[in-house]
C-alpha cells in the first residue's frame, strides 16, 4: 500500500498517552493542532498508549475535521478493561489506570477495533497493526502469541481488508523477527507494517539483513517508528524505551562529533536516513511539544552534505549496505 504521505512523515502518538510524564491538557491539544496546522495528515496510535488515553486525545481533535482528509492507524492485541489496575504500568504509569488485557484472538480483535473507533470518534480505520507480538513484550512466549494472532487477528484483518472495511493491516513491533515471519506466511500476510526503533541511524544492520529486502521483494511497505530510539539520539535518557547505557551514550557522542563537524542536525540525519530506504512509506516521530513539529518538517528538508555520510561510513557508524539520502 502506498500511503502518499506528505514529505513521507506522519505523527506517532505514544507520547500523548502520558509516556514518561503527565502531559497537561493545553500541551497535548496544542501539539496535535500543530501537527494538523503544519500539514501532516498521517496519525498513528494504539490502545496501549496510556490505556486508551492517546486515542481519546487524538479523537478529541481529529473529530473536528473531515475524515477523508487524514490517514489513521491504530493497533489490536490489547483490550482496555473498565477495571482499574492495582500496580503501575511501566512506560505509561501516568496514563489511565484501566487494566490492559492481551488478546490476539478473532473476537478480541473485533472488540479492540470497536473500542478504538469509539475512543477515536470515527467510523473507520485506514490501517490496523497487530501490536507487540514480539520477544521484547512476551519473552520466550512470543511465538505462542504470534500463533494466536495468526489464527485470530491475522485472519480477521485479512477478511476486513479484502472486504474494504480497512485499507491495510500489518504488525506494529519493536523487533524485526515478527515482521520477517509474517511476511513469509501464505494464508494471511501483512501489506504494511510498523517497525519501531529498528531501522534508525543508531541501529539498522539487523533490519538490513532480512526485513528490508524481504519487504521490497514482496512489495510490503514499512512505516518507521521511534526514529530517535526513544530520544537517546537527541540526548534523551532512554534508548528503545529503557534507560540508555554508557555504550549507547558513547554511540550518540560519536554521531554528534561527525554531525557538528558538518553542521548537520542529528534529527535531520535520522529522519532522512530512515526514509531513504525504498521499502519505507513514512517515518512517524512522536512528540508532546508543539514546537517540535515544525522542527521535524524542517529536518526532512535540511541539506546534508555527502561528506557527512562518508565519514559515518568510514568510522563504521553506518552500514555500507544502507541506502543513503540523495
Amino acid at each position: 500500500m502506498s500511503l502518499t504521505i506528505k514529505e513521507k512523515i506522519g505523527f506517532g502518538t505514544a507520547p500523548l498517552g502520558n509516556m514518561f510524564r503527565d502531559i497537561p491538557e493545553k500541551e497535548w491539544m496544542e501539539t496535535i493542532q500543530s501537527v494538523w496546522d503544519h500539514g501532516i495528515r498521517y496519525f498513528d496510535t494504539a490502545p496501549l498508549y496510556g490505556a486508551g488515553l492517546s486515542e481519546i486525545r487524538l479523537g478529541e481533535v481529529l473529530s473536528n475535521y473531515n475524515r477523508d482528509d487524514y490517514v489513521l492507524s491504530t493497533k489490536v492485541g490489547r483490550l482496555i478493561s473498565d477495571e482499574k489496575a492495582e500496580n503501575g504500568k511501566g512506560l505509561f504509569e501516568h496514563g489511565r489506570k484501566n487494566n490492559v488485557i492481551d488478546d490476539y484472538t478473532k473476537d478480541g480483535t473485533l472488540r479492540s477495533i470497536e473500542q478504538s473507533l469509539e475512543r477515536l470518534k470515527t467510523d473507520r480505520l485506514d490501517i490496523v497493526y497487530v501490536h507487540d507480538i514480539s520477544p521484547d513484550f512476551h519473552g520466550d512466549e512470543w511465538i505462542t502469541k504470534f500463533d494466536e494472532a495468526r489464527n485470530g487477528a491475522f485472519r480477521v484483518l485479512t477478511q476486513l481488508r479484502d472486504e474494504g472495511v480497512i485499507g491495510s493491516w500489518g504488525l506494529g513491533v519493536n523487533t524485526t523477527a515478527p515482521i520477517e515471519l509474517a511476511m513469509e506466511l501464505e494464508d494471511s500476510h501483512p501489506d504494511l507494517s510498523l517497525s519501531a526503533t529498528q531501522y534508525t541511524l543508531m541501529q539498522h544492520e539487523r533490519a538490513l539483513e532480512r526485513m528490508m529486502p524481504t519487504a521490497q521483494k514482496k512489495g510490503m511497505g514499512l512505516v518507521i517508528g521511534g526514529p530517535y530510539n526513544s530520544g537517546a539520539l537527541l540526548g534523551g535518557e532512554h534508548f528503545d524505551y529503557v534507560e540508555a547505557t554508557p555504550e549507547i551514550k558513547k554511540h550518540v557522542q560519536q554521531l554528534n562529533e561527525v554531525a557538528q563537524r558538518f553542521n548537520v542536525s542529528l534529527k535531520a540525519a535520522a529522519l532522512q536516513f530512515s526514509t531513504a530506504h525504498p521499502a519505507v512509506e513514512a517515518v512517524i516521530p512522536g512528540s508532546t511539544r508543539p514546537e517540535r513539529i515544525k522542527e521535524d518538517l524542517d529536518a526532512m528538508k535540511e541539506s546534508i552534505p555527502t561528506q557527512f555520510w562518508d565519514e559515518l561510513l568510514e568510522r563504521k557508524l553506518l552500514s555500507p549496505n544502507a541506502p543513503l539520502p540523495k
